[in-house]
């Protein structure tokens, strides 16, 4: 072995520039390339853990009453129980108005 500076010279020449016919891109079957790249994938779903009631916390209470439905929403509900029990048109009309001044 009179010049191993030559022989690890090839050796590292092989291993620098054997894989350079390897850098080209792989496409699939029928694939174009001129096709757009896939779209990326999408975000990962955010987790959390989820809130623990405390047993010493102090109870929340909400004393506000409810607020009350307008008329026409009182209307709009009657006529559609109206609607569900199978009544007609006139028959609607006539239970909406005694069921919204109730």
């Amino acid at each position: 072995m009179k010049h191993p500076a030559i022989i690890i010279g090839a050796a590292l020449s092989a291993l620098l520039f054997g894989s350079a016919g390897s850098a080209q891109v792989m496409m699939a079957p029928g694939a174009s390339r001129f096709d757009p790249p896939p779209p990326a994938p999408p975000p990962p779903p955010k987790i959390t853990a989820p809130v623990v009631p405390q047993m010493d916390a102090p109870v929340s209470h909400n004393y506000a009453p409810e607020p009350r439905p307008s008329f026409s929403d009182k209307i709009t509900g009657c006529l559609d129980q109206g609607a569900a029990s199978g009544l007609g048109p006139n028959d609607r009309a006539a239970y909406s108005r005694t069921c919204a001044n109730r």
